[in-house]
């Protein structure tokens, strides 16, 4: 049986999710931002739990992008906030969860530390076809993070290059039984 593995690129406008199971989805809200504090909790509270619910309480294990600091585009303080309320019910439900730094999901997917969004999403639809982003970056990303989880349990979805599967040795994985073939 294979482990059920989600990819998560988290965002308040289109959070992309991915699952092992074969679909990618893509979640959010817009004008978050913008709305006064208890609106703007309540969203992002809601937002959180939409998310953890299409993943559920049953996962093997979570692999979601670690926030890009150099970023300095608004709604930092929101995406953190929705980041940590993730994380907090993931480990709540006693799911493994692994942070990947954004340039270690790019190496995976191209071999490049400094890969364009638009290349990732063509590394994605030309590795992985079964998983269905329509072009949407945040959805190839979930994509690329949910194969990297699969590939270091030992059932990667396709046969990646050694240059590639070098992130896979830099990525901080959670202390987990590994689940047989």
């Amino acid at each position: 049986m294979s482990p059920r593995v989600y990819g998560l690129d988290l965002s308040l406008t289109g959070a992309g999710i991915a699952s092992s199971a074969g679909w990618s989805d893509s979640i959010g809200r817009v004008g978050v931002t913008s709305m006064p504090l208890a609106e703007r909790d309540l969203a992002i509270y809601q937002l959180a739990h939409e998310i953890t619910e299409l993943i559920g309480a049953t996962a093997d294990l979570v692999l979601i992008e670690a926030p890009a600091y150099s970023r300095s585009n608004g709604g930092a303080h929101e995406r953190a906030g929705l980041w940590w309320r993730v994380v907090h019910r993931l480990h709540g439900w006693q799911i493994p969860v692994a942070e990947v730094l954004p340039h270690l999901r790019a190496v995976y997917a191209t071999g490049k530390h400094t890969a364009k969004k638009t290349e990732v999403v063509d590394a994605v639809a030309r590795r992985w076809p079964k998983w269905e982003t329509g072009g949407d970056d945040n959805r190839a990303d979930a994509v690329v993070l949910m194969a990297m989880g699969l590939d270091h349990l030992g059932h990667p979805l396709t046969a990646m290059p050694v240059k590639h599967r070098a992130a896979l040795e830099r990525v901080a994985w959670p202390e987990m039984v590994m689940i047989p073939c």
